[in-house]
């Protein structure tokens, strides 16, 4: 197989992703949705909680898949399942229950499959820019409902939702399944030329190649996947109320506040590629903690905030935080457990991500509900945030050497005992 240069295939896994980031364009189906078929707010919002919770498990199989069938595989599998899935929720029409099967599991099997692909792909690509590839690749998810939802606004204008539905499904596909054709891992022990890890990446990063059972008999494992739980719980509960929460605490439109809600999008696109570029700079860990430190003060504050600016500027930052987990978690996962098996093992921490959009977005609801106003749930996040900052003050790469020698991968004692791959 002819090896592609690297930044060819980082292109393509951007494209891939901000087709696959359109999900997050949801929101511009809601109303038409609402309205041509009477379904209630919550009942159509759940098509978007489907699938991004179906994602998150998707992702797991997805990295299992293309440790065995390769990443080009599992790319076109995913990007067929997920052009049909919102090809097919074009025939919803009158049926909730078709809309729940076709976009929120069928298309939610897709995008899970498909995401994982280019992370796993590129971190192998790119040891000496782990963070930043990465950031930029999951950035261009964040980006994908900038670009999708004006385009999918006029088409809703112009032939009606369900229509709209077919013909994103078909340029979803296209573009996945093309994007898709230039993924492949590097060839076995390939390095950029000329590139030495430094001292400093060397005593962050683990010394061989965890497998998946390996990586699940460390308590590290299960701390990163805390850390991406509590940074995507906190912004996740921003995104699903934030028009709501701007109009309650500074008195703006529903006009005024779906501009906001744009400007401040901006900064989940942003800052995926902004804090992965930091964590090269200061460590995964440092990172995470001033992320964290961070949030503590904005959503203390944010109640408190009375002009549209500054609300703005702090829902922005926000979701720089929330997008800046998303970037920078691969390469934190590749750092302590190894490249080869990061898309098993990153992938099933992905279901933190599906139970983070559980757990955020309905404990705000409630609160709001039996409080009578959003600042009690901020400030609850606020505390959060604060002992989320104990997590990455704690953790530490797995200390025990490994060796992955296929099928037959076993631990050893000693790391003078690693092998070097």
């Amino acid at each position: 197989m002819r090896t592609l240069n690297r930044w060819i295939i980082a292109a393509a896994g951007v494209f891939m992703q901000v087709a696959l980031g359109a999900v997050y364009a949801w929101s511009v189906f809601r109303a038409p949705l609402v309205k041509q078929f009477g379904w209630s707010i919550s009942e159509v919002t759940l098509t978007f909680t489907i699938s991004i919770f179906v994602l998150g498990i998707a992702a797991f199989f997805g990295g299992l898949w293309l440790n065995h069938k390769g990443p080009r595989v599992v790319a076109i599998t995913g990007g067929i399942l997920y052009g049909l899935g919102v090809f097919l929720a074009s025939f919803s029409a009158n049926k909730l229950w078709w809309l729940y099967l076709s976009y929120g599991l069928i298309g939610g099997v897709g995008l899970g499959l498909s995401y994982i692909v280019p992370v796993a792909v590129l971190v192998k690509w790119f040891p000496d820019r782990r963070g930043l590839i990465t950031g930029i690749a999951v950035g261009g998810f964040g980006a994908g409902a900038l670009l999708t939802a004006p385009v999918a606004t006029r088409l809703i204008q112009s032939v009606g939702v369900l229509n709209t539905f077919a013909y994103l499904g078909i340029a979803y596909l296209i573009v996945t399944v093309v994007a898709s054709l230039f993924m492949q891992n590097p060839p076995e022990g390939w390095r950029p030329e000329g590139w030495t890890p430094t001292a400093s990446q060397t005593s962050q990063r683990a010394g061989g190649d965890y497998t998946l059972g390996q990586a699940l008999k460390t308590w590290q494992w299960y701390a990163l996947w805390l850390l991406l739980f509590l940074n995507t719980f906190a912004g996740i509960s921003i995104i699903s109320q934030e028009a709501p929460i701007f109009q309650e605490l500074i008195g703006v439109s529903a006009i005024t506040a779906a501009s906001m809600v744009g400007i401040a999008s901006i900064g989940n696109a942003f800052g995926r590629v902004f804090w992965a570029w930091v964590s090269d700079l200061l460590t995964r860990r440092a990172t995470f903690f001033v992320m964290f430190g961070l949030q503590v003060l904005l959503f203390w504050f944010l109640p408190s905030v009375a002009t549209v600016t500054v609300m703005t500027i702090v829902a922005f930052v926000v979701l720089m935080c929330y997008g800046g987990g998303f970037g920078t978690m691969p390469a934190f996962a590749a750092d302590y457990f190894g490249s080869k098996n990061v898309g098993p093992i990153y992938g099933l921490m992905l279901t933190a991500w599906g139970c983070a959009s559980i757990v955020g977005p309905g404990m705000i609801a409630y609160m709001r509900q039996t409080t009578g106003s959003y600042g009690g749930a901020l400030h609850i996040i606020a505390g959060v945030m604060a002992i989320s900052a104990l997590v990455p003050i704690l953790v530490s790469r797995p200390s025990g050497g490994v060796v992955d020698s296929g099928n037959q991968a076993k631990r050893r004692g000693p790391a003078s005992a690693i092998r070097q791959h």
